[in-house]
């Protein structure tokens, strides 16, 4: 499943393939053009602004849902990128019925893998974004795929975060498995260290950082 849909998603990216065919002097509509190609899961995108006069709540939109490879590329077409974003907002994608809040049920007792971006590195932001997703909707992590919840990038002022939310932190071989082969996705260098944090931790922590749970 996981290679046939990285096989439509570059396909179907790809600006005008061949939409037509030449049979017996008939022009024929290549049927790629009318079948939608179906995803493994159903996904929404929400949008959070950073409007200080609303609560967090209301503060936080849904965009839209998927559950194909033609509507992921129009909706993320149709966006604007993370980095033209105003500084306080967020994207995040999540499987239907999850919200993108640690209080979920489906996200209370996971974590995240984060990584940080230097504002020297804010042209980055969107290509990192896009392979993001691309992980999640195309189940890029394996069976490890079950684990994963959502994504979020936040544009921030002192640096750009990015995650891959998990629902539960204790299944450490999952989780390393997403960590490393997100990593690879991302082509980060072998320096390059990014940590899984518990939603736990990160929720109670006292100072300005949180403690690493795992690290690839």
């Amino acid at each position: 499943m996981r290679s046939v849909l990285w096989i439509h998603f570059f396909l179907l990216k790809a600006a005008d393939t061949e939409d037509q065919q030449q049979t017996d002097g008939q022009v024929l509509a290549n049927a790629e053009q009318y079948i939608k190609h179906p995803l493994q899961n159903r996904w929404a995108l929400w949008y959070f602004k950073n409007d200080k006069t609303k609560s967090w709540t209301e503060n936080l939109r849904l965009i839209s849902k998927f559950d194909t490879v033609e509507d992921f590329w129009a909706l993320y077409n149709h966006i604007q990128q993370p980095s033209k974003l105003v500084l306080g907002c967020d994207y995040c994608l999540f499987k239907d019925g999850i919200k993108p809040m640690w209080e979920d049920d489906k996200n209370k007792l996971g974590g995240r893998w984060l990584m940080t971006l230097n504002k020297q590195k804010h042209n980055d932001l969107d290509r990192y974004w896009m392979e993001t997703l691309l992980c999640l909707v195309g189940e890029s992590f394996d069976d490890a795929s079950e684990e994963v919840c959502g994504a979020v990038v936040n544009v921030r002022h002192k640096g750009d975060k990015i995650s891959i939310w998990t629902g539960n932190c204790q299944n450490k071989e999952a989780i390393m498995t997403i960590g490393q082969l997100y990593k690879e996705r991302l082509n980060l260098p072998m320096k390059a260290i990014i940590g899984y944090q518990s939603h736990d931790d990160t929720s109670s922590k006292s100072g300005s950082t949180t403690k690493n749970m795992y690290s690839v």
